[in-house]
């Protein structure tokens, strides 16, 4: 496969995006399974659009070999515009009018935490494709929902295992200011003060996501004196960031330990100012020979004639878990969906992962390397993939975090 331009495309944020599958051989025993999809379209295209073109495949994919329990399979999504009440709005008339079996998606995790309260009043099976909050399967976790990605808790222990390699003490943190930015500061401190009682944090940053003043951020995170920096910006406010730091020449003089910003989705908008040495989880999608992940990067790159990201993992995974667990539950029952979902175990493009009955999140692990500048455009080196069973808290700590209630 040849490497191709990302192209970044927004999409209607009014009325219905149906996903017209071609017509498959098969004779349908009832009307077509729908799944109702809810993401923030128009406001993070950047990953969003490749989300979606990764559930086509996948659709596509299941109807082409006969749909599921001989039922056609479709999909009606929904833009919420990167807000709540949108996502709300959408929510009830997908359930209350267009009759969907199942509710998915999300990616912003205030926007996900509004649709798992929904799932959760309404007795409603929501998969969260993308939300990372750690809230989402404890705190304010719920019979109802289900986490695909590996949380900021997951993705923090992962990281740590780099950070507390590091010999910096002095450390600060640069984070957005809603629920994903606070959950990563505070999983990462928490872990890495386990493995290191000597580290001490001396400044923070809490910009509003999407609204990063690079500058005013880095002067005062420097002021702090830190040896390395722990980020979570993503998207434009990463580009931001990265572009003043480095010219200021804090990077790569700083050691930084950042969530996300391996992402092709985000390295492709870095360029060549991609900020060497950092630490990152992210997608290597070029580098990766294994089976599963060549015939999915096969299939994508044939339908859509663009390489994979990590949304378009995201996507076709969300559609594999919510097929296995059809299938395992031989019925779009929403209770029996619920009960087939504690302990399924499906297929994703990085491998097999289970939803562990206790906390309902996923197994699905991350790419963890460093970053580089390869032939003017940004990658990952040195990366390992860690599967996300081994970084999941003990049941000890769920149980003291999550409601008893949603483990019923």
């Amino acid at each position: 496969m040849k490497p191709v331009r990302a192209v970044f495309l927004s999409i209607a944020v009014s009325g219905t995006l149906l996903l017209l599958a071609p017509a498959a051989s098969f004779a349908q025993s009832g009307p077509p399974i729908k799944i109702g999809e809810i993401n923030s379209y128009s406001a993070i295209p950047q990953f969003t659009q490749p989300y979606r073109q990764g559930w086509e495949l996948a659709v596509e994919e299941i109807n082409a070999s006969g749909g599921l329990l001989g039922r056609k399979v479709e999909v009606i999504a929904r833009d919420d515009a990167g807000k709540p009440e949108e996502a709300l709005r959408h929510a009830v008339e997908l359930t209350s009018r267009e009759k969907v079996d199942v509710l998915a998606g999300g990616f912003l995790s205030n926007v996900g935490l509004a649709l798992a309260d929904y799932a959760q009043k309404n007795k409603r099976l929501f998969v969260a494709s993308e939300p990372l909050t750690d809230a989402i399967v404890w705190d304010k976790g719920n019979r109802y929902t289900f986490r695909l990605r590996p949380s900021t808790y997951m993705q923090a222990a992962m990281l740590v295992e780099e950070a507390a390699k590091l010999p910096a003490k002095r450390w600060a943190t640069i984070a957005p200011n809603y629920e994903y930015g606070q959950s990563a500061v505070a999983s990462f401190k928490e872990l890495l003060k386990a493995k290191r009682p000597d580290v001490e944090f001396v400044g923070e940053a809490w910009p509003a996501q999407g609204k990063l003043d690079a500058g005013s951020t880095l002067s005062a995170i420097m002021n702090s004196k830190p040896d390395a920096i722990f980020n979570v910006t993503f998207a434009a406010d990463l580009a931001k960031l990265v572009r003043e730091g480095n010219q200021r020449g804090i990077f790569p003089k700083t050691p930084v330990v950042s969530m996300l910003s391996g992402e092709p989705e985000y390295l492709e908008m870095l360029k060549d100012e991609t900020p060497k040495g950092w630490i990152v989880t992210g997608y290597p999608w070029d580098q990766i020979d294994t089976p599963a992940h060549a015939a999915f990067a096969t299939h994508y790159y044939k339908k859509f004639h663009e390489n994979p990201k990590v949304g378009s993992v995201v996507g076709y995974a969300t559609m594999q878990a919510i097929f296995a667990a059809i299938k395992k539950a031989g019925s779009t029952d929403n209770e029996k969906l619920v009960t087939a979902m504690r302990g399924l175990k499906f297929s994703t493009p990085f491998g097999p992962a289970e939803f562990r009955a206790i906390d309902q999140q996923s197994t699905m692990g991350a790419y963890v390397g460093k970053l580089d500048v390869r032939g003017g455009k940004g990658t990952m080196v040195q990366w390992r993939y860690d599967d996300g069973k081994n970084y999941m808290p003990t049941d000890a700590y769920v149980r003291a975090r999550r409601p008893a209630e949603a483990m019923k």
